[in-house]
Parts: C-alpha cells; structure tokens; sequence
C-alpha cells in the first residue's frame, strides 16, 4: 500500500510540475513571456518547479514561500533590478490558481 501511495503522490507532483511549466511559458501571456523571457527568469522558474516536485504537500502559501526564497536568493546573485524580480514574482505568484486547479 505504501508503495501505491507514493506512485500517487509522485504522479500527483509531476502534474502540478507540468501544469505549472505549461502556463508559465503557454498561459495567457505566455506569447508575452517567451518573447522577453531572460536567461535568469527561466532559471528562477526552473528553480521553483524543481523545489515544487520535492514537496509533499504544495498550497498557495507554500508556493507563495518557495517563489519569494527563489526571488530573494536570484536578487542577491544576480544582476537583475528590483523592477524584474518584482515583475517574476508577480507573475509565479498569478499561476497559483492554474497550478491549484491541476492539483485537484
């Protein structure tokens, strides 16, 4: 039974992995996004989903968390202007309610 449970929960995890990339790069802006996406912003979406397919349990709070510890973390390392990071994490945080809906 454990056993079951784990497949479930992995395949549960690797739908809201490909909910989450499919709307960032094909949601409603999507167009928008692979045109002035920037070699970081891909990297900072990457970071997010790979910490996503690592947690059991992912709500709005945890992922909101997740997306401003990515953020921060990208802010320090990189070049990137406080108008960008506030522009990324607006932009994870909108795709909850994609993500929220392909949990279900």
């Amino acid at each position: 039974m454990k056993t079951k449970d784990k497949m479930l929960g992995a395949g549960i995890g690797l739908a809201a992995l490909a909910a989450a990339g499919t709307y960032f790069l094909y949601g409603k802006r999507g167009a928008k996004n692979r045109e002035t996406v920037a070699g970081w912003a891909l990297q900072v979406k990457g970071q997010v989903l790979e910490k996503m397919e690592k947690l059991k349990h992912v709500n709005q709070q945890t992922y909101n968390e997740l997306i401003e510890e990515t953020v921060e973390r990208f802010g320090r390392v990189k070049n990137v202007s406080a108008a960008e990071l506030k522009l990324i994490t607006a932009d994870l945080k909108s795709a909850w309610s994609h993500i929220n809906k392909q949990l279900k």
